[in-house]
């Protein structure tokens, strides 16, 4: 995927929880050392690799492909890649009110390491807490 379609899809992703991702910042992160792109048009993940640690940087799904299974599709690619490039743990963060992002880390065996308190801003003025979140690649 080109950055201008990783931008455009996590724009349609993410709507409504602030701005996207542009796609200055999704070329610039793709000539960055270790990191790495899954997916296709419908859904995409974006990780990188440091030593034997692998942080997800996002994962995005088409919401007119939503509920077919494409997340947790890409989540695995995303999971292979890490474990080829040499990663032993994989990182995350999740927005803690992101209902439907939590069920499938913890469904793939994420567990909570950490939480940035009231992290995210959000319409309206709330915020939510940033989830740390790690799983074991071995």
């Amino acid at each position: 995927m080109t950055p201008e379609a990783m931008a455009a899809l996590h724009a349609r992703a993410f709507a409504g929880e602030g701005r996207g991702w542009r796609a200055p910042e999704f070329r610039a992160l793709l000539d960055s050392v270790g990191v790495f792109a899954t997916g296709d048009a419908r859904a995409f993940a974006l990780g990188r690799v440091a030593g034997d640690e692998a942080e997800l940087l996002t994962l995005a799904t088409d919401p007119a492909h939503r509920r077919q299974g494409l997340g947790r599709a890409r989540l695995a690619d995303y999971e292979a890649e890490a474990r080829q490039r040499g990663a032993r743990h994989a990182f995350l963060e999740v927005a803690g009110d992101n209902a439907a992002a939590c069920m499938l880390y913890r469904a793939a065996g994420y567990a909570e390491a950490g939480r940035r308190p009231a992290y995210y801003a959000r319409p309206g003025g709330s915020r939510a807490d940033a989830l740390i979140l790690r799983r074991p690649l071995e």
